[in-house]
């Protein structure tokens, strides 16, 4: 089977994805070197409600098989943090008032990955049994959260078990620039290497 950077949302997909994941080889988190085992699922952008049904159908049919999923929603979360923190409702009220620009910086601050996104997950994966954590909402965050930015700060939190996130775009590898996430198969600026293309694995 042929993969490319960006993979559609069908069958053949799907198959894949249950076969890799699903496996041994997958779940002990073999052959990866020194490597955190972080796997992209790359998909296109446009296939974003599909992709949310893969997603879904691929978490009941892995239960089913005895592999528990823990799904985080980046976005789902970032709603779940700013409410915690009781600023939600503040910050519907000054989006009105103040630019784009302002507005992302603000978010920024308080949904930092390092200070509070990825202590936030850390206390997800603590309390919860699971073989496989399923990373979504990539897209819907952009651009006040960038994915490599969570990533980088997940490293020394979630290593212990796979984790697969589902990105809308390309995951590319070249000798000149190195590896990259393009969002929206448009944005190349994200400069992260320590992962592996999902659809790059073998069952």
């Amino acid at each position: 089977m042929t993969m490319s950077n960006v993979q559609a949302c069908d069958k053949k997909s799907y198959d894949h994805l249950f076969s890799v994941i699903s496996s041994e080889h997958f779940l002990k988190m073999q052959g990866l070197g020194n490597e955190v085992p972080f796997f992209i699922c790359p998909f296109r952008p446009e296939e974003s409600n599909e992709m949310l049904r893969l997603e879904d159908q691929l978490t009941k049919q892995l239960q089913k098989n005895g592999i528990n999923i823990l799904a985080i929603n980046l976005y789902d979360l970032s709603i779940e943090l700013l409410k915690e923190r009781e600023i939600f409702d503040q910050i519907l009220e000054v989006e009105q008032q103040i630019d784009k620009e302002q507005l992302k910086e603000l978010l920024q601050g308080v949904l930092d990955p390092e200070s509070h996104l990825a202590p936030a997950i850390a206390s997800k994966l603590s309390s919860t049994e699971y073989d496989v954590l399923f990373l979504s909402g990539v897209g819907e965050v952009f651009p006040y959260i960038r994915s490599h930015n969570v990533l980088n700060n997940l490293q020394s939190t979630a290593k212990e078990k796979p984790t697969v996130i589902f990105f809308p775009g390309a995951y590319t590898h070249s000798l000149e620039s190195g590896a990259s996430l393009d969002l929206f198969g448009r944005l190349h600026d994200d400069k992260y290497y320590r992962a592996f293309n999902i659809y790059h694995c073998e069952a």
